[in-house]
């Protein structure tokens, strides 16, 4: 469990209220597939419609507790039928607006048994059956069962659990609705690189600036929400968001940074299991590095930005300013964000003889030189990497298998050893990151990516994940 002792400290107070519930660790197998070891409790809850019952429930806590709510069944007994409602389905999952509106610290497991309570006095969950049912029932209660126990009929859970993203095949989820995450919804949507557009307004109080406009103007396809829940099964999710606290030195603003993004992740990672994570925070190496740590996805499906717009403008320089459209086929920006960026080429020209290489390569730095004197001039504005976000995320949507430079996990190449994120090229799909493309070798390039590599890691080695 990521927040431990936050979650025993909150199942303490379960457990005084409510010590009939008993605790266990059991496997469960989420829609996907995929299985988790989790914590979970059933017991009875008392509920007043006309006379006192007590209601089996079976609530399962997630490893990413108390930011994302528990799953939460009902368990009913052999002489017991599931009444299916607005709360309750036909397999005994129990939906609350408790849960779709479930936010750390206010929410707990004792407001969701209260409310659940409260739901249950309105319109009883359950009802007795008669001894001539009770042999169909227990065959359905198996199978009620085995969903409790893990969701095993991922086919039946697609079709009751499809709700309000069903057919949505292509969505992106933008986090922060800042300047930065308002100028990717608006290139996304002029992109048309998805199908649906939800932007989560993480921010306290009502609606205010750009996604108030937003809401005024209604964009086709786009949702702003306040509810993590909005951004399930996601394929690309898009990070924005930097803390605005009283930090003093640049590693308290990292660290700030940090702690915004322990309250996020899990939640993300939680509702879209299988997106595609891309960071645009700053620092990008570092944020996208924490991302793939509280996350726990594979290093293909965390990317951050990077240098992909330095590299675009590099390119378009070249072609277009300078005329050298032979070296800008080949030629990346890779490294650190920010005055570190370092020049690189994906081929060498073959020459004759070695006089031709060094009188080639002089050339080619030359004209190098002179496209990065003009980049310096470019700044990085937020309409300008919303654009950017919309290139990364229609190449993973539509699966377009074309290069970019995006920090990705740098481990193992150019003699790099640490677990450090750094803008290199990449072959971007479906999946994310599909293949690294080989840079040609040049000691002064290697020489800068280490020194970057080793800059980045003593400052996460200072970090509080």
């Amino acid at each position: 469990y990521k927040f431990r002792d936050l979650t025993i400290e909150e199942l303490k107070h379960v457990n005084k209220t409510y010590p009939n519930f008993t605790f266990s660790m059991n496997t469960y197998t989420f829609k996907d597939g995929s299985q988790k070891d989790l914590l979970n409790f059933s017991g009875t809850v008392p509920v007043k419609y006309g006379n006192s019952y007590n209601i089996p429930i079976h609530l399962w806590i997630l490893d990413s507790h108390p930011f994302a709510p528990p799953i939460c069944f009902l368990k009913p007994t052999a002489n017991m039928g599931i009444s299916v409602g607005k709360h309750v389905d036909a397999r005994g999952r129990i939906y609350l607006p408790y849960l779709q509106n479930w936010s750390h610290p206010k929410s707990t497991v004792l407001g969701l048994i209260k409310e659940m309570v409260a739901k249950f006095e309105e319109e009883l969950p359950l009802y007795s059956v008669s001894s001539s049912d009770a042999a169909r029932q227990s065959e359905l209660l198996s199978y009620i069962a085995k969903i409790t126990e893990g969701e095993t009929d991922m086919k039946s859970k697609a079709k009751i659990g499809g709700g309000k993203n069903e057919g949505c095949l292509n969505k992106i989820t933008i986090v922060g609705a800042g300047d930065l995450g308002i100028a990717c919804v608006l290139a996304v949507a002029a992109k048309v690189a998805a199908d649906k557009v939800v932007l989560l307004d993480l921010s306290e109080g009502a609606a205010k600036g750009g996604t108030m406009d937003l809401e005024i103007f209604a964009l086709p396809n786009v949702e702003i929400s306040k509810d993590f829940s909005a951004s399930a099964d996601s394929k690309v999710v898009v990070l924005t968001v930097n803390s605005l606290g009283n930090a003093q030195t640049y590693l308290d603003v990292i660290q700030s940074n940090v702690d915004l993004f322990r309250g996020i992740i899990p939640a993300i990672s939680h509702y879209s299991q299988n997106s595609v994570l891309l960071v645009a925070s700053h620092p990008v190496e570092i944020m996208t590095y924490v991302s793939w740590k509280l996350s726990a996805f594979p290093k293909s499906r965390v990317l951050g930005v990077g240098a992909n717009l330095d590299a675009e403008r590099f390119q378009y320089i070249l072609t277009n300013l300078l005329k050298a459209q032979v070296l800008a086929k080949d030629a990346w920006i890779i490294g650190e964000q920010g005055e570190d960026k370092v020049p690189s080429w994906t081929h060498c020209n073959l020459v004759a003889n070695q006089t031709e290489a060094m009188a080639a390569r002089n050339s080619r730095e030359t004209v190098a030189n002179r496209a990065m004197e003009v980049l310096k001039g470019k700044g990085q504005r937020s309409w300008s990497v919303g654009l950017s976000v919309a290139d990364l995320a229609d190449s993973v949507l539509k699966d377009k298998r074309k290069v970019h430079s995006v920090s990705v996990l740098a481990k193992g190449c150019c003699n790099i050893n640490s677990e450090v994120f750094l803008s290199l090229p990449c072959v971007l799909g479906a999946s994310g990151v599909i293949e690294m493309v080989k840079l040609e070798e040049d000691p002064a390039v290697q020489e800068k990516l280490q020194s970057s590599a080793g800059s980045i890691h003593d400052l996460q080695q200072q970090l509080k994940l």
